[in-house]
């Protein structure tokens, strides 16, 4: 069809129509297209919504006690649309706060996550883990569970050496582990103190359940990080999430 043709048929179109029932039209069509629009907007307001409070949730995993000032900064939004992420996350009972006293004004509230917040983590399949080491236990004995720890060790050792040549220096090892054990679901970071050593941070600990019911878990992540550090690092253990604290730190020095 012809351009010309084309607007022969609209002119008949509406002349066939009433001014009336053009414009009811208009006014339907206008309707339908911002009833769309809105469904568009609130989706992506609520996606917005459901990011901001997952980063409040990862920031406090992280930091640990932070008032909303801080987290502002962090979030580039003001302390008083992060207080209301706050109230409500604090009724989902994912989050607690503690007041602390502060020279001006009134006491700030220090902003925390609760025990219910674990479950927004991975948790390495608790219940399956646990299962397995009870059912160890109880099949081989002590001598079975401590047989199996050694080879989940070797194995462990062997996987992080492979990402680590000999050549690199303690800082890129531990930048390496702290990428590995990210990805693993511990949340691991790396911070330089003022004397040249190094702090490896675990944010969070996916197999909690099974190291507090399996302490040699545990012991044996010291065995695993200085192997695979070298003989040269010294590794100690100065936080532990089993023992009631926020995270695990490892002070790692030559």
């Amino acid at each position: 069809m012809s351009i010309l043709a084309g607007l022969r048929s609209l002119a008949q179109f509406l002349k066939e129509k009433t001014l009336e029932s053009i414009i009811d039209g208009c006014i339907d069509f206008v309707k339908t297209f911002l009833y769309f629009v809105g469904m568009g907007t609130n989706s992506q307001k609520k996606s917005a919504t459901i990011r901001t409070r997952r980063a409040i949730v990862n920031i406090l995993k992280r930091q640990g006690a932070t008032d909303a000032h801080e987290l502002a900064s962090h979030l580039g939004i003001s302390a008083m649309a992060v207080r209301q992420h706050l109230y409500t996350l604090q009724e989902e009972q994912l989050v607690t706060y503690q007041e602390e006293a502060r020279e001006m004004g009134r006491p700030a509230k220090l902003w925390q996550l609760t025990t219910a917040a674990d479950r927004l983590f991975p948790d390495g399949y608790a219940e399956l883990t646990l299962s397995l080491i009870n059912s160890v236990k109880e099949a081989f004995g002590d001598a079975g569970l401590e047989q199996l720890l050694n080879v989940r060790t070797r194995h462990q050792i062997d996987a992080y050496q492979s990402s680590m040549p000999n050549q690199e220096s303690l800082e890129q090892k531990l930048e390496v582990l702290a990428t590995l054990r990210t990805e693993e679901g511990y949340m691991a970071e790396i911070q330089v103190l003022d004397d040249g050593s190094f702090l490896l941070i675990e944010n969070h600990c996916p197999i909690c359940a099974a190291a507090t019911a399996c302490t040699g878990l545990c012991a044996r992540e010291l065995e695993i990080f200085q192997s695979v550090l070298g003989k040269d690092a010294i590794v100690e253990r100065t936080e532990h999430i089993i023992s009631g604290e926020r995270r695990c730190v490892y002070r790692v020095s030559r």
